[in-house]
C-alpha cells in the first residue's frame, strides 16, 4: 500500500459526515436461501483510496450494488457522502460515481457521444456536458478513439470509456469495480496515477479488485471481506506480526545461506525463487534486526524486502488460518461451528440474526 497506509476494516470514529464518504455499519443481504452479506461494517475516508479485497463469493459485488444504489440492505444503514442510498437514492447518486466490471453501453454510440449523453442525464448543458467529454477523453487516453463506435473499443479500452463515464457529473464518492480488468501495463500505471489524483483531489475512492499486487500501489487502506462478514481490526492487526516470507538477495548466496544459518534461520526453512532467497520472518522488526546482522557480518545486501505486498500477505495469511479452521469432511454435527471464517461473525444474540426471505429488494 501507499506510504503511512493502513489495512484493515475501518470503523466508525469521531471523523465527522464531511470526512467519511462511505459508512457502512452492520449491514446485510440475502437473496433467497443464499446470505450474501452477513454482517459488513467500514469506513472509506473523503482524500483516500480504499480497497475492497476478498476471494470469489466473499460478498464484494453485492456490497458495491448496495453502496451504488442499485439494492437495498435487509438490515444496517449506509451512507454516501452523508446520503442514505435507500431512502434518498437521488441525493446519493448525484454525489456517487459508478464503475461497475463490465460496461454496458451503446455500442453504436462513440465515446464522445456516450459521454455527452450521461452529462445530459445527469442535467448538463450539452455545451458543458460536451466539454467535459473532451476533459475526459483526455485524462482516460481515448483522443484517437473518441468518435468511433464503442463497440470497436478493446477490454480495456472500454474499462477506460468506464472510468470516465463515472466522472461525468464530477461526484465526490467513486465505487470501481475491478478497474484494472483488461488494461495492459501501460495502462494500468496510467490508472494508478489517476485514481491516486482523483483521491488527492479530495474524493473518497473505493476499489474492489483481485489485483492485489496494483491495489498495493494506489491503496491507502483495505477492508477485507469474505463469506460476507469484514475482517476486524484486532484480526488485521495480528497479520502484520505474522511470519511471511521476505526476499533477500546479495552476490554471494552460498556465504547469504550460512550467515541466515548462523542468525538461526534452520536450514529447510530457507528457499530460494531467481529474485535470491526466501526467509519467513515475523514482523518488521525481526526483519530490522536481521538485516542490521548481516550487513554487520560484512555481506553487500542488495535486496530486502518482502515476497508480496501487504494486501495479499494479509489476504493470505486470514485466508490460510480459515482454511486451518475449517473441520475435515465429516467433522462437525451437533454443536459444530457452522462458519470456521476468521472473519465469522458475533455470537448469537450479539446482534440481530439477518432477515428472513421477504425483505426490502
Amino acid at each position: 500500500m501507499t506510504a503511512g497506509a493502513t489495512a484493515g476494516a475501518a470503523t466508525v470514529s469521531a471523523a465527522g459526515p464531511s470526512e467519511l464518504g462511505i459508512v457502512v455499519d452492520r449491514v446485510a443481504r440475502r437473496f433467497g436461501a443464499v446470505q450474501a452479506v452477513v454482517d459488513a461494517s467500514m469506513v472509506a475516508p473523503m482524500g483516500q483510496v480504499t480497497g475492497l479485497i476478498g476471494p470469489n463469493g466473499s460478498g464484494k459485488t453485492t456490497l458495491m450494488l448496495m453502496l451504488a444504489s442499485l439494492l437495498a440492505p435487509d438490515q444496517g444503514s449506509i451512507r454516501v457522502a452523508g446520503h442514505d442510498p435507500v431512502a434518498d437514492p437521488a441525493s446519493a447518486r448525484r454525489l456517487l460515481g459508478w464503475m461497475p466490471d463490465q460496461l454496458g453501453s451503446w455500442g453504436s454510440l462513440s465515446a464522445r457521444t456516450t459521454l455527452v449523453q450521461t452529462g445530459r442525464l445527469y442535467g448538463m448543458h450539452r455545451l458543458a456536458a460536451a466539454h467535459r467529454a473532451a476533459e475526459l477523453i483526455h485524462l482516460v487516453d481515448l483522443g484517437e478513439l473518441a468518435d468511433r463506435p464503442s463497440r470497436v473499443l478493446s477490454r480495456g479500452q472500454k474499462q477506460r470509456l468506464s472510468l470516465a463515464r463515472a466522472l461525468v457529473h464530477d461526484p465526490a464518492v467513486l465505487l470501481l469495480d475491478e478497474p484494472a480488468s483488461g488494461l495492459d501495463p501501460a495502462a494500468r500505471v496510467a490508472l494508478r496515477r489517476t485514481v491516486r489524483r482523483l483521491a488527492g483531489e479530495g474524493r473518497a475512492v473505493l476499489v474492489s479488485s483481485h489485483v492485489l499486487a496494483e491495489l498495493d500501489e494506489m491503496a491507502d487502506s483495505a477492508v477485507y471481506l469474505d463469506r460476507g462478514v469484514t475482517a476486524d481490526a484486532a484480526r488485521i492487526a495480528a497479520t502484520r506480526v505474522s511470519e511471511r516470507a521476505w526476499r533477500i538477495r546479495s552476490a554471494d548466496r552460498h556465504r547469504l545461506r550460512d550467515a541466515l544459518f548462523r542468525a538461526g534461520v534452520p536450514w529447510e526453512r530457507i528457499d530460494a525463487d531467481a529474485g535470491g532467497l526466501l526467509v519467513p520472518i515475523a514482523g518488521e522488526d525481526a526483519a530490522a534486526a536481521l538485516l542490521t546482522r548481516l550487513v554487520g557480518e560484512g555481506l553487500a545486501i542488495s535486496a530486502f524486502a518482502p515476497a508480496v505486498g501487504e494486501l495479499e500477505h494479509t489476504f493470505l495469511d486470514l485466508s490460510g488460518e480459515r482454511m486451518a479452521a475449517a473441520p475435515p469432511a465429516g467433522a462437525g454435527g451437533p454443536g459444530a461451528p457452522a462458519d470456521p471464517s476468521p472473519y465469522a461473525p458475533p455470537a448469537p444474540g450479539a446482534h440481530p440474526a439477518p432477515p428472513q426471505p421477504g425483505g426490502p429488494q
